[in-house]
């Protein structure tokens, strides 16, 4: 009875060893890859207070870029390099960016509207800024409309547009929504944004001061919940002037918006959304008879 030989096993046909050295090492590079461009050029941002509403709202994503204003130990992923006052390429915001600055005694990043610049003399008086020596345009404008999202929690737990509640409407759609007191504010290169302002409190006071080199006065478009320069950092305010090398970039746009429903389920993922928010920029626009940037 003839015999069938199986075929000779030729190293083709053996398994081939992994290099685990070669692996470890395409993995590292490629997480320094990441991390590079999330330190130089951009990273993702989540908002998850109300202290920039109007403009901005808890649940919102954005891209902040990292080089308009040159880099520095705070532009770095995760504050890795130790706090400096050195910056590559430095460079001065404009009236009315939306920028991230950090705590200066924290690592703690905060995203705040520049509204002073350096050498600029900056007071507030009954919540209008006195900017060298003149209050800036600030009119009342019809209240902005805030949609009532009961899933939406803040990062202590609470729902986060509690404060509004004395500002809860019900519209003819039968929804509710907030229509807290608005101003339209304008800077002096034009930019203009809204604000919410409506009680009295001790940081509507801030006594003047001359803004120093290198470095820039920042508020919260919501102010009478921002801990920002008029506040001091045992407060978990920013202490007054931000020097510029701790400010690690400028939001850009709104990338998508989540309005706290999202749950497990995949079909949440979607009508969790809140659409009209996406791609939504955050370059402050002109006043009308400005010219453009």
């Amino acid at each position: 009875m003839a015999t069938i030989e199986s075929p000779p096993v030729t190293d083709s046909d053996a398994p081939e060893k992994v290099n685990w050295l070669a692996e470890i090492r395409g993995l590292a590079l490629m997480l320094l890859a990441v991390l590079a461009f999330h330190s130089l050029v951009a990273k993702p941002f989540y908002i998850p207070s109300t202290s920039m509403m109007p403009s901005l709202w808890v649940g919102d994503r954005l891209v902040v870029s990292k080089y308009p204003y040159g880099w520095s130990w705070a532009s770095a992923s995760f504050h890795l390099l130790p706090r400096s006052k050195t910056r590559i390429w430095p460079a001065t915001p404009e009236y009315g960016d939306i920028v991230i600055p950090v705590h200066p005694d924290d690592d703690v990043d905060y995203i705040k509207r520049v509204v002073a610049l350096p050498g600029d003399r900056i007071a507030v008086k009954n919540g209008q800024i006195i900017l060298n020596g003149q209050p800036i345009k600030r009119e009342v404008v019809p209240p902005v409309r805030l949609p009532f999202e009961p899933d939406l929690l803040c990062k202590d737990g609470r729902p986060c547009l509690e404060a509004f509640e004395q500002f809860r409407k019900t519209g003819p759609d039968g929804r509710d929504y907030f229509d807290p007191p608005t101003w339209r504010e304008t800077l002096p290169n034009g930019a203009t944004y809204l604000t919410i302002d409506y009680r009295d409190q001790d940081l509507d006071n801030y006594e003047e001061i001359t803004v120093p080199a290198d470095s820039v006065f920042v508020m919260g478009d919501n102010r009478d919940l921002s801990a920002d320069s008029r506040a001091p950092a045992i407060a978990d305010g920013l202490g007054g002037p931000v020097p510029m090398a701790n400010i690690g970039g400028r939001a850009e746009f709104i990338t998508f918006s989540l309005d706290g429903s999202t749950t497990w389920n995949p079909a949440t993922w979607f009508s969790s959304l809140r659409g009209d928010r996406a791609w939504t920029t955050l370059r402050p626009p002109l006043a009308e008879g400005q010219p453009t940037k």
